[in-house]
């Protein structure tokens, strides 16, 4: 049998000379307790120096991932000759049973024999002293940690939370950049600002247009329509703005400038964090879009930190003090959080929101588990599941014309009562009812009356009396009467 033994130097092939005692598991340190009795265990065959702390890198890197490396296959291919082979990691034991052909063992006694082979490694490689093996392995575990946090998936979802943290940012600073444009050239010009509703379009004209007496011989037809163009024009003739100095004007075309220039950048940014999204997380961009998807990656910490919440706090996470508002003071709780800007709940009605942002949560818990932890790279999962979720909308939006839950497919059959209406052939049992005056009321008829022919036709009555009857006969007339 042949020990495979990794060191920061090289590799190390190991003859073990005694396999009888492997059996005795407990007794196996023992062995090693001084150099002399662990050479009588084991034996160095061959060693594979590295070259240089590059090679060291890379073999170890692959070492980590279970795959064995070019040189490594190459040094085993050499020195074993039909010996089983001992390994530390049984996955690594698979690799190499499967490209180089060799029968590999990896149990309880081979982690044993390692033990005690670390322990006397400066006594078993001859030329492999103490003081050269400790700036070896401090080199070796500084490559490797920055190699971890170079390349580590893990962490490639900090350049996200940057990236939106810093768009939120432009979009403040873009906002008071445009409305000091706006009140600054406002004096020059103010019936601009409600021509040019545009923040970006406002500074383009702005910088192209400067003074207002400018705008008449100027042509804006790059910038803005040709019907906001007329107006402009017209405005700028008749404009009630105070004059200003050059310097001034020279002022606010460099503010015009900048913002102009983070628009640009924050369209850049954008960019890039769409890219980003779609590598790192694809099945969550699919169902809620790049935006929301990374605001829900930074207010989680990261990616793998958001894949351990259940749906139900995917659903709220945002609203975090409307929830413990909510619960101190016993009402309902919130719906939604920062998913409440995704497209599919923007489409539903106002009574379908609670609903869709439920079903949307429990989708995007399972698609970001499964960007975090899976192996797929696509974003099949996400768009068929944002295939069934537009299609539950669509349910809960046609609900109130469906039978029930668990009706039969197919549209529902609704039928109208009609009393006059024949069952089948069309027609009218009877004819339709005209406008009858006669039956409207008696109150013309009464007033028509003289006073004898009522005092004749009715018994003597009280006015109280007749107004209450009248009263019960129209309620709407007021018992004024009586007064």
């Amino acid at each position: 049998m042949l020990l495979l033994f990794e060191t920061p130097a090289g590799f190390a092939l190991f003859k073990v000379l005694d396999e009888g005692k492997l059996s005795k598991v407990e007794d196996l340190g023992k062995e090693f307790a001084s150099p002399d009795s662990a050479r009588q265990i084991v034996k160095l065959k061959a060693f594979s120096k590295f070259e240089n702390t590059a090679e060291a890198l890379s073999a170890t890197t692959q070492l980590i991932d279970s795959k064995p490396s070019k040189d490594l296959r190459k040094f085993l291919r050499s020195h074993c000759d039909g010996d089983i082979l001992a390994v530390a990691d049984s996955k690594l034991g698979n690799s190499i049973k499967e490209k180089l052909q060799i029968e590999c063992v990896h149990n309880n006694s081979v982690m044993e024999l390692m033990r005690g082979v670390r322990s006397q490694l400066n006594e078993l490689i001859s030329g492999l002293a103490a003081q050269d093996m400790a700036p070896m392995s401090l080199g070796l575990s500084h490559s490797l940690s920055r190699y971890k946090l170079k390349f580590s998936p893990d962490k490639v979802d900090t350049m996200i939370i940057q990236a939106i943290s810093l768009l939120d940012d432009l979009d403040k600073e873009l906002n008071t950049y445009a409305m000091r444009v706006r009140e600054w050239y406002g004096w020059h010009f103010p019936e601009l600002a409600k021509i040019v509703q545009d923040n970006i379009l406002y500074a383009k004209s702005v910088k192209l247009m400067g003074y207002r007496s400018n705008a008449a011989k100027l042509d804006f037809s790059e910038i803005l329509p040709e019907e906001v163009e007329a107006e402009l024009k017209e405005a700028a003739v008749i404009s009630m703005g105070t004059e200003v100095s050059d310097l001034d004007l020279e002022n606010i075309k460099d503010l015009c400038n900048q913002v102009l220039s983070l628009s640009e950048y924050r369209a850049q940014l954008y960019d890039y964090l769409k890219s980003r999204m779609n590598t790192i997380a694809p099945n969550l961009t699919a169902l809620v879009g790049e935006l929301v998807g990374a605001r829900l990656i930074a207010h989680g910490g990261s990616l793998l930190n958001l894949a351990k919440q259940p749906g139900s706090t995917v659903q709220i996470l945002g609203a975090e003090k409307a929830l413990f508002r909510a619960l101190k003071t016993k009402h309902a709780t919130p719906k939604y959080g920062l998913i409440y800007h995704a497209s599919l709940i923007g489409q539903a009605a106002p009574k379908h929101k609670g609903k869709i942002s439920r079903s949307l949560a429990a989708k995007a818990a399972l698609a970001i588990r499964c960007d975090a932890l899976g192996d797929g790279e696509d974003a099949t999962m996400g768009l068929e599941n944002r295939i069934k979720l537009e299609a539950r909308l669509r349910s809960l939006e046609g609900k109130e014309l469906s039978r029930s839950a668990g009706s039969v497919k197919g549209k529902p059959k609704i039928e109208f009562y009609d009393k006059d209406k024949k069952k089948g052939s069309g027609g009218m049992i009877t004819p339709a009812k005209t406008y009858n005056p006669a039956a409207d009321s008696i109150l013309a008829l009464t007033e028509s009356l003289s006073k004898d022919d009522k005092e004749e036709t009715e018994p003597e009555t009280d006015a109280c009396t007749r107004a209450t009857g009248l009263k019960f006969l129209f309620p709407g007339l007021d018992l004024v009467l009586c007064m």
